[in-house]
């Protein structure tokens, strides 16, 4: 007989793990609990505690907010690049026709 593999909606993941780090739940009080193999609960944990600092999950299929985010910080980047070519180009061409016209 073969077992089915239990799923957990991201939702689901985040308010679980959001018991230990907010409430004070230890991940063996708060897994059995929510029927968690504690394993997939600790990495549930260390997922939004990365999260929370800032660090976006690798591998995983992001939610579209997050990757409008990415792309708007990319993009951002791209053009902060770009103008700091223009502003060397600009001072490259202006002391070039400073020094010519004397």
């Amino acid at each position: 007989m073969t077992r089915k593999r239990r799923s957990f909606t991201a939702e689901f993941k985040q308010e679980a793990a959001g018991l230990v780090l907010d409430q004070g739940y230890t991940v063996p009080q708060a897994g059995p609990s929510l029927w968690m193999v504690e394993s997939v609960f600790r990495r549930c944990v260390k997922q939004l505690e990365a999260e929370r600092q800032g660090v976006t999950p690798n591998g995983e299929a992001l939610p579209p907010e997050q990757r409008r985010i990415q792309e708007l910080e990319a993009r951002c980047e791209r053009l902060d690049g770009e103008k700091n070519i223009l502003k060397k180009a600009t001072a490259l061409l202006m002391s070039d026709d400073w020094n010519r016209t004397r």
